[in-house]
């Protein structure tokens, strides 16, 4: 069952949901006020309000569900070539963020990372951390068991994924792909399979 979604769901819930998501990605969620959602995905606040509880409740929906987007791609570079090493698959890591149809996907992601980060209790709470612990576990299972329980590994790893989140906002913030990929590049050179 996809995230964001409970058991016994309705299917307009779930229909609403979906329209919700898009309308977050094409939005954001900074400014998120349930009226203009409400009227752009054929609903009212209301009926949002009775769904989901809240809109605290429907922001959690749909981070999950943005979550979702995260870990399908997690699972797909998990099947692909799972006998790659750390840097093969920092390379897939960067083609799925770089690829242009990721970029609101991306955007929205930053948008729920940074309000993580102020560490208030509500629907953004632990997201950051949540996602830093799941990519840091794809990059733990491309390395060498060894090196993987190692200081070494783990300091490794941690850099890789610093460099890419931080690649990441230098792409999202200047479009410029060609340059910052040459970096993270340059820096895959450097990484021990």
């Amino acid at each position: 069952m996809a995230a964001g979604y409970q058991q016994g769901d309705s299917p307009r819930k779930r229909e609403l949901l979906e329209a919700a998501y898009g309308y977050a990605l094409a939005n954001g969620l900074a400014d998120f006020s349930l009226r203009p959602l409400a009227r752009a995905i054929g609903s009212s606040p209301r009926v949002l309000l009775f769904l989901f509880g809240s809109k605290d409740g429907l922001t959690r929906a749909l981070l999950a569900r943005a979550r979702q987007e995260e870990l399908d791609a997690l699972t797909t570079l998990r099947t692909s070539q799972s006998d790659g090493g750390l840097a093969v698959t920092a390379r897939q890591v960067w083609a799925w963020l770089v690829a242009p149809s990721h970029r609101a996907l991306l955007s929205l992601w930053l948008e729920g990372y940074a309000r993580s980060l102020q560490g208030q209790a509500g629907p953004w709470e632990r997201f950051a951390e949540e996602t830093v612990t799941d990519w840091l576990t794809l990059l733990s299972e491309r390395q060498p068991a060894g090196r993987r329980r190692s200081r070494a590994g783990e300091a490794e790893r941690t850099l890789l994924l610093a460099v890419l989140r931080g690649a990441l906002l230098d792409v999202l913030a200047t479009g410029d792909t060609d340059r910052v990929t040459r970096v993270v590049e340059r820096h895959l050179d450097s990484v021990t399979d």
